[in-house]
């Protein structure tokens, strides 16, 4: 039988290595007894610790930023803006394990979750009670993220798969930075 490094040794080598990130993404969410998937795709950026881009384009479009400061929901159709404070929004969440600053341990008990579609499987399990999800499970090759799967707390699971990974690149400021747009509504803070 061939020997793998153990998935949380892969996800922590990944996180030691990644400062930023560049990723086209695929997105299926599975609703409770699989009711109709959903299915989108985008593009997703992060520059460590604490920045975010998640950029869903087809079929709705929607956008997430994680600034540091605040984390941003826009979505075009609805002309509405969501905003909360990094650290609620982003804590506990499946973002933390690739955005955060590696406090792992301190957010998620981590889990070797076996082999499944030729990836390593991590499982994590949020600490915190309010993080609204179960549970977030990471698939790699070798030390490329190339999977991640939510279980939220409504019975939905999101099956993620990362294409055209870019370790490392260099990130314009820009994409990290959000301004409302005129006449869009804001909610929360």
């Amino acid at each position: 039988m061939l020997s793998f490094a153990g998935a949380i040794d892969q996800l922590r080598q990944f996180l030691d290595s990644t400062r930023t990130l560049k990723a086209d993404f695929t997105q299926i969410v599975v609703g409770k007894g699989g009711k109709k998937p959903q299915q989108s795709s985008g593009a997703l950026a992060i520059a460590r610790p604490g920045k975010l881009r998640w950029e869903i384009q087809k079929p709705y479009p929607q956008l997430m930023i994680g600034d540091g400061e605040k984390f941003w929901i826009y979505d075009p159709e609805l002309k509405q803006v969501t905003v909360r404070k990094a650290g609620q929004a982003i804590g506990g969440s499946p973002a933390a394990l690739l955005a955060g600053n590696n406090e792992l341990d301190r957010n998620f008990t981590l889990k070797e979750a076996g082999e499944a579609e030729g990836m390593a499987w991590v499982e994590a399990l949020p600490r915190q009670a309010d993080s609204g999800f179960e549970k977030v499970r990471l698939g790699f090759v070798g030390t490329e993220l190339k999977g991640m799967e939510l279980l939220d707390n409504f019975g939905q699971t999101t099956h993620i798969r990362f294409s055209r990974s870019e370790r490392n690149p260099a990130l314009p400021p820009a994409l990290f930075k959000f301004t409302p747009p005129a006449g869009a509504d804001v909610v929360g803070e």
